[in-house]
């Protein structure tokens, strides 16, 4: 496998509502980059690519916005699914 480069980003599920299709669970952990989603369903995967790619190579937001730990929920809102995507 090629050189990475960057952070690497850790994803935890921190919230879950209704039955998730993939099974994801509370609590569920994650090694995401740029190149693998580590078992993160395909659909949210698309969703926080651009947001775990801004924080594998050094970007945040402004910290009133939560800075460089961010949360995001899947795309499927009646079983909304929510990750929290932290530097390591």
């Amino acid at each position: 496998m090629p050189e990475q480069g960057g952070r690497k980003i850790s994803g935890t599920i921190v919230a879950k509502k209704g039955e998730c299709a993939w099974g994801h669970k509370v609590g569920d952990k994650f090694q995401l980059n740029g190149y693998t989603p580590d078992g993160l369903c395909g659909f949210f995967y698309h969703t926080v690519y651009p947001y775990l790619m801004m924080l594998q190579f050094g970007g945040q937001f402004p910290e009133d916005w939560g800075g460089s730990v961010l949360q995001f929920e899947c795309p499927d809102f009646v079983n909304a699914v929510r990750i929290e995507l932290r530097p390591e």
